[in-house]
């Protein structure tokens, strides 16, 4: 659940942490990059998440006009989720964040990193 007093902070930072400040959210945006996933994929994409939470997380995300949700009218339904111009504005400043881990980072990189060649792949 957000929480909203971050949303009405006066400081530009705490505002922006009330948008991408958890865990969930930054690797969500990153996985949708520029192209249009439904939901079956980003579960399967992002393993440790729970279907639930990527729920609330996408809600959160399209409440804050990050992610775009096309609900198509067909049998059976097809949901469609993909970045905003907001979004992807937000791609080089994570590119920047996984090029200072990358740099930093001191202890031993996980073998198994289900996003990794994934991103290897795309444009950003």
């Amino acid at each position: 659940m957000k929480d909203t007093r971050f949303s009405f902070s006066k400081c530009s930072m705490t505002r922006s942490m009330g948008i991408i400040g958890n865990k969930w959210k930054p690797i969500i945006i990153y996985v949708l990059q520029k192209r249009r996933i439904r939901f079956g994929q980003l579960d399967a994409i992002i393993p440790l998440i729970t279907r639930k939470v990527l729920t609330e997380q996408l809600k959160e995300l399209e409440n804050d006009s990050l992610v775009l949700r096309e609900a198509f009218s067909e049998i059976p339904p097809r949901v469609e989720y993909s970045l905003t111009e907001k979004g992807l504005a937000l791609l080089p400043i994570l590119n920047s964040i996984i090029v200072w881990n990358e740099k930093y980072e001191t202890e031993p990189i996980e073998s198994y990193c289900p996003t990794s060649s994934y991103f290897k792949e795309q444009d950003v």
